[in-house]
């Protein structure tokens, strides 16, 4: 029994994991709560993540401010450019859906906006972990998650189907969730770990070119 409880049993590894991303969870939301920060809490979050699946995380609570502070400025700028881009999209379907009236030229424009909306999505889903892991220029960030998301595409559906899961569950099945207390308790910092499962593999084909190099 008193192995169980050893401060090195799987049992204690375990729960301290879980204490772990929730600590990290709790640190998303809240500086995540002024809005204009959430590109540099999205940051933050997954440089914390990846630390934390690779096993070079310290302290979490300083591992995080440490990537907040120093990515802030560029990861607002970058969020600031998605969140044009959403718009920019949210615009396109309006004007399809509500000002073009032939049907073939709808169904041929919502086509292309469903392509494109896919790129973008598997694109945009490495852009916070990229920024977390290389230090490139926004320039970069975003052409280099791009081209990413088009070479590992099992990878960025595996990301995009853990998230579309999440997001359906919560809306069609709250109860399941507890109705918003996993998310407050968990949910942010749980789904970024699991997503790091894959961005460490993926990652680390670049991070080896760029030792060798």
């Amino acid at each position: 029994m008193p192995g169980i409880f050893a401060a090195d049993s799987a049992l204690m590894r375990t729960l301290t994991r879980i204490a772990d991303v929730m600590i990290l969870n709790i640190l998303f939301i809240a500086t995540s709560l002024p809005i204009v920060t959430i590109g540099a809490s999205l940051t933050a979050l997954n440089a914390t993540a990846l630390r934390i699946v690779s096993g070079n995380d310290h302290s979490i609570t300083r591992d995080y401010f440490t990537a907040f502070r120093r990515d802030f400025r560029q990861s607002t700028v970058i969020a600031l450019l998605l969140a044009a881009i959403g718009g920019a999209f949210a615009a396109w379907y309006f004007v399809v859906t509500q000002l073009v009236t032939d049907a073939v030229l709808q169904f041929v424009l919502l086509a292309a906006w469903y392509v494109l909306l896919f790129v973008a999505a598997t694109s945009i889903l490495f852009v916070f972990p990229y920024l977390a892991t290389f230090d490139d220029t926004t320039r970069d960030v975003l052409r280099n998650a791009r081209l990413i998301g088009l070479r590992h595409p099992l990878a960025a559906l595996a990301v995009l189907a853990i998230t579309v899961l999440a997001i359906v569950v919560t809306v069609f099945s709250p109860q399941v969730t507890g109705y918003g207390l996993f998310w407050l308790l968990i949910g942010f910092g749980g789904l970024a770990v699991v997503h790091a499962v894959v961005f460490t593999r993926v990652f680390a084909r670049y991070t080896a070119a760029a030792v060798a190099a």
